[in-house]
């Protein structure tokens, strides 16, 4: 009787996993703080996954921890392990970049390097073996998931590794061909033979259409390498058929949609069997793991009717399996305050965001002082182009430096060239202080918070977490530390991981900061006063936010709501009161920050 009793209080009692879970899940995209890593660069969990179960040299295994293009040892053991780390500066989400089995190394002889970062895929069903394991990576979901932390996988769909050869391409130099000069409907060109009868072009979605291309050789004749013809998984992946087979992208017009991306075979994402093909695989890990979001990598690089179809199942899928909130965004890169470029794609392709390179460029420019602060004016105005408005605009990620673009403070040392390291961190603080106060999910660049700085961008971008040998990576003089990357950077004491994780608990407990409304109150066409009111939807509570980019503290009036009568400082020297109803007097230290919270 006592066992009964004892096992039926223990069904009736809470699931305390569950029910951190289901909390999380509730939570909205807007009330996240993104750390984005690559997990390869992070920490070294299990030293014995370092060559992937495979044996040889680096060009066979793919690692090489003294070279910058391959694999260094890091692994999802590793970030696991650091969650406490990353947790500590506020972060409440985990974005990483892809963990699927890559092609291991490949380029031109001489000039290889390896899929350490993700993007190369074979095996879009199965952990990397140089990362762990599929189990490994269930595990991490689950420890992020009961410390109230989400996890977003970085996803492609735009190509796999270059497996796909041509017969002509290197005679060719694997130039782009163009759909006028190599149609469909004939082999090698106009005056070709005719090839593929009933064809109606990939603008016809129908099955039936597509089951009437049979002969990919329309533009270049692909061939697979021997030992290569079934390395891909899916089976299907392995088929010609399935891709564009017309060369290298040149980046513009049509090639940027049917183009190899440098050289990676293109698949061809207007075929239904593709679409339902990538709809199977992420909705798998959506299925088996109770992930959280997608970024979608090249997004721009795919056709817009592949997104109509691949985006609401998704959502579908995800709400099936009790994930009510599934953040996906797109990368489209566009190195300009463009918030209408950007905003396309969420109209033509239907991404519920885009991760926003405007915020990017303009916090760049702004905190490097090479521009005022009137482009944020711009970008907020941009905010009603987002289909959905501005609390679409909400659900974008900002950002300011990734590892392709490179590090932000790369680019604020290279405008600021006889600055102080005392200067450079204070202006490097301002930039995240705009990040983590202005509309948008923050997102954090791993390495950033211990003052990485990049040499360049990509893989000069790409920095190891723990001890590296990489000559061009040690010799780098950090923001704000003595140290070097050739020892382990995980110092919460370092005054940037600090800065974070202040500012990340101030925009935690301030719903305005999360999901406020946005009015811009003052800006400069020079270095100097950006000044912002946020307000929470649910009370009306201002809060204002003001910020100054340039070396010289600076005073103004700004205009603020009537209803405004008195302010507590969150951060920085706020003055209590308006100096008269509607306008508040403020003072700001060079590359100053305040945060004032209206009374309740």
């Amino acid at each position: 009787m006592i066992r009964r009793l004892v096992s039926l209080a223990l069904l009736l009692a809470p699931l305390p996993v569950a029910a951190q879970v289901e909390e999380v899940r509730a939570r909205p995209a807007t009330d996240e703080v993104i750390y984005f890593v690559l997990p390869d660069r992070f920490e070294n969990g299990d030293p014995k996954n370092d060559l992937g179960g495979l044996k040889g040299d680096r060009l066979k295994t793919g690692f090489d921890p003294a070279a910058k293009g391959f694999f260094h040892g890091g692994d999802l053991a590793g970030l696991t392990k650091r969650l406490d780390y990353v947790q500590g500066m506020g972060a409440t989400a985990i974005w990483f970049a892809p963990i699927f089995k890559n092609k291991p190394v490949q380029g031109p002889k001489g000039d290889e390097s390896a899929g350490y970062h993700g993007y190369w895929v074979t095996d879009f069903t199965q952990v990397d073996p140089h990362f762990g394991t599929n189990a490994e990576f269930k595990a991490f979901v689950d420890a992020a998931h009961t410390r109230g932390m989400k996890v977003y996988m970085d996803i492609i769909t735009n190509h796999t590794a270059d497996v796909i050869r041509y017969t002509d391409g290197d005679a060719a130099g694997y130039r782009y061909r163009s759909l006028a000069d190599y149609p469909y409907s004939r082999r090698g060109g106009v005056e070709g033979a005719p090839i593929n009868p009933g064809f109606a072009g990939d603008h016809d979605a129908s099955p039936e259409n597509w089951a009437k291309l049979t002969d990919p050789s329309f533009a270049y004749t692909p061939v697979v390498p021997k030992g290569e013809e079934r390395v891909k998984v899916p089976a299907w992946l392995n088929d010609p058929i399935y891709y564009h087979n017309r060369g290298n992208s040149d980046w513009v017009g049509e090639s940027a949609l049917y183009g190899d991306f440098a050289g990676l075979d293109d698949l061809a994402t207007e075929n239904p069997k593709v679409v339902q093909g990538f709809i199977d695989i992420y909705g798998r890990w959506i299925d088996e793991f109770g992930i959280d979001g997608f970024r979608i990598d090249t997004a721009k690089h795919v056709n817009p009717e592949f997104w109509q179809a691949f985006v609401p199942a998704m959502q579908a899928r995800a709400k099936a399996r009790g994930i009510p909130n599934f953040h996906i965004f797109g990368e489209v890169y566009i190195d300009a305050v463009d918030p209408g470029a950007l905003a396309w794609h969420t109209h033509a392709a239907g991404l519920p965001a885009v991760l926003d390179f405007g915020f990017a460029r303009a916090a760049i420019d702004a905190v490097s002082g090479t521009k005022g602060t009137e482009p944020f004016a711009r970008l907020f105005d941009g905010d009603l182009l987002y289909k959905g408005g501005t609390e679409a605009a909400l659900q974008l990620p900002t950002f300011l430096g990734n590892h392709d673009m490179g590090r932000f403070s790369m680019f604020v040392k290279q405008a600021n060239p006889t600055a102080s390291e005392a200067e450079l961190l204070q202006r490097i603080m301002l930039g995240h202080s705009l990040m983590l106060t202005l509309r948008g999910v923050p997102t954090i660049y791993y390495g950033d918070e211990q003052g990485f700085v990049s040499d360049g961008n990509d893989q000069l971008a790409r920095e190891d977490m723990f001890a590296s040998k990489v000559d061009a990576y040690n010799d780098n003089d950090l923001i704000g530390t003595d140290a070097t990357t050739a020892v382990a950077n995980f110092d919460t004491a370092h005054p940037l991981y600090r800065h974070i994780a202040a500012l990340s608990e101030i925009r935690r407990k301030t719903p305005a900061l999360l999901r406020g409304a946005t009015k811009v109150r003052a800006f400069s066409e020079k270095p100097g006063l950006l000044a912002v009111s946020r307000f929470d939807l649910a009370t009306g509570r201002e809060v204002v936010l003001a910020f100054n980019t340039s070396a010289a503290p600076l005073s103004a009036n700004i205009s603020i709501d009537m209803q405004s009568a008195g302010f507590t400082a969150l951060l920085g020297d706020c003055p209590a009161a308006p100096a008269a109803p509607g306008s508040l007097p403020l003072s700001l230290p060079a590359f100053g920050t305040l945060i004032c919270q209206a009374s309740e």
